[in-house]
């Protein structure tokens, strides 16, 4: 569980990051090397990998080796986890949301005239 707890904390910690988020984005269409992840960026080589040794960190990257290159390729398993934890919340939150929904309706109905019997 605590193991699972400082997972889920690097993951977040490392998502926080704009740029994190966007080399995530990138690798979501495939593998890249440290150069290619650093071109869209107005920053240097060595700034690109200190993001990514916080992305490995976290879990949410692997590097892998072909011939010379060292591709970075995005890891499903963190996100995944992320997305388990966040789920479980939404769930509570649109119960929440679902009992407030009958709550207003059962007060609406009680704040409307009844209508008048015939005579």
């Amino acid at each position: 569980m605590q193991n699972q707890t400082h997972r889920l904390d690097a993951t977040f910690a490392a998502l926080a990051d704009p740029t994190r988020r966007a080399i995530l984005a990138r690798l979501a269409s495939g593998e890249a090397t440290v150069t290619e992840l650093a071109e869209p960026f107005a920053m240097s080589q060595p700034a690109i990998s200190k993001h990514l040794k916080v992305l490995e960190h976290a879990g949410l990257i692997s590097r892998g080796r072909d011939a010379q290159r060292r591709p970075c390729r995005i890891e499903a398993q963190p996100l995944a986890e992320a997305n388990v934890w966040i789920e479980h919340y939404r769930r509570i939150w649109e119960r929440n949301y679902q009992r407030l929904d009958a709550l207003l309706d059962e007060l609406q109905t009680q704040q409307r005239p009844t209508p008048a019997k015939k005579r």
